[in-house]
């Protein structure tokens, strides 16, 4: 069937909650992918850093049929024999002292909130029903109606009302405004280190480093959303490390999975872990037995060999490679180690027109408000792919110039 009818077909059935690049994949390895008619696509994309470790990874799915014909789900009514590794390599390699398995990272954001509401409440003493969470314009922690409530992009907002309270908007970047906007009622300070689907955006040098200052002199909790930028995708396995600090509370979630299974969780030290007691929070599915045996062996290989330290290098490479790239369509391009993006200038292009002539070159990524393409290969790229996703960007810029 050609990609058209197919589409077609599908959109017939379909609600329009997104806006997909035309194209049908049916097979995916390593990094790459192919579509319905045999067109293969180098993935500069990797579903949002969530196949960091590229596509149908061989140990992963060992690990993954193994587990399947073992124990796959029995829900969190009974303990079970891959919760406990999960969990204890989660807090060896965080550093913190706890976690709670979910399942897509928005739940994880859900369970930080409540956490750091109720958190709040029972030990800083605020009156319920009164905490505050401060957080920063043009964040992006997912889409149910409480994390679309404090989100500063009224696209996600429209007739979705009423909205969840509570919430206080700075500035991204902005030490000052944080210390101005916390009062005695604000219990957290929830931010992405670095602000993905706002386009890659990096704050300056030692922002995050004087926030988590600013938050521990005021008992705030600092509370880091590393659903993207976190396990390997900066070339450190958090990016909180690059500024070598260490937040309250962390939220996990994409590459937590392998590109396999949605796993999420949310980690956080004992004192405000604590505050959860039985049934006040949960999940059916989070920290099923097949979920954390995959996210486990997917730790392994992140920390394996010289993984990190190649992303680091690689993401320089990128890095150059755009930047060398000299066009009017282009205005800016900033990133961190395998996480690019290149800002368009939307007055002569868009970037979503970018993007479908890279298709059309072979190589698959997405915009992020149509002003910006993002770069995120999986982890495991090699380096004579990704100089080949660089050429084939130049052609495009070329062509549409």
């Amino acid at each position: 069937m050609k990609t058209s009818t197919w589409i077609d077909a599908e959109n017939a059935h379909c609600a329009q909650n997104y806006y997909p690049l035309p194209v049908v994949l049916t097979k995916g390895k390593g990094v790459w992918l192919w579509d319905i008619e045999g067109k293969r696509y180098l993935d500069m994309m990797s579903a949002y850093s969530a196949v960091s470790l590229g596509h149908s990874h061989p140990r992963l799915l060992q690990v993954l049929t193994e587990q399947a014909h073992k124990l796959c789900v029995v829900s969190r009514a009974f303990h079970t024999d891959t919760m406990r590794p999960f969990l204890e390599k989660l807090c060896q390699i965080s550093g913190l002292d706890m976690a709670l398995p979910m399942n897509t990272g928005v739940e994880a954001v859900e369970t930080a909130i409540k956490a750091a509401r109720r958190w709040g409440v029972e030990k800083k003493g605020i009156p319920d029903g009164q905490v505050e969470i401060i957080v920063a314009k043009n964040n992006f922690h997912g889409r149910t109606l409480t994390v679309i409530s404090f989100s500063s992009d009224e696209s996600y907002k429209t007739h979705f009302g009423p909205f969840t309270p509570g919430f206080v908007e700075i500035p991204f970047g902005d030490e000052i405004a944080l210390k101005k906007a916390i009062t005695t009622n604000t219990c957290a300070f929830l931010v992405e280190p670095i602000q993905g689907e706002a386009g890659i955006q990096i704050p300056p040098q030692g922002w995050l480093k004087r926030c988590a200052k600013i938050c521990q002199e005021n008992n705030v909790l600092l509370i880091l959303d590393e659903i993207q930028s976190g396990l390997g995708r900066t070339g450190k396995l958090f990016a909180f490390e690059h500024e070598e600090i260490m937040p309250d509370g962390l939220i996990l979630g994409k590459a937590l999975g392998g590109g396999i299974l949605p796993v999420s969780a949310f980690l956080a030290k004992k004192e405000i872990m604590s505050v959860f007691t039985p049934g006040s929070h949960g999940s059916t599915f989070g920290g099923n037995p097949l979920a954390t045996r995959v996210a486990l062996e997917a730790i392994s290989l992140i920390q394996e060999g010289d993984l990190l330290e190649r992303t680091q290098m690689l993401g320089e490479e990128l890095l150059q490679g755009l930047r060398a790239i000299k066009s009017p369509l282009i205005r800016e391009v900033r990133g961190k180690g395998l996480w690019v993006g290149v800002e368009i200038n939307t007055q002569k292009i868009s970037a979503r027109k970018v993007c479908e002539k890279m298709m059309e070159l072979g190589v698959l990524s997405k915009e992020a408000h149509d002003s910006v393409i993002r770069f995120a290969p999986p982890l495991i790229i090699e380096r004579e792919n990704l100089h080949w996703a660089i050429e084939q960007f130049t052609k495009a810029i070329q062509f549409l110039s």
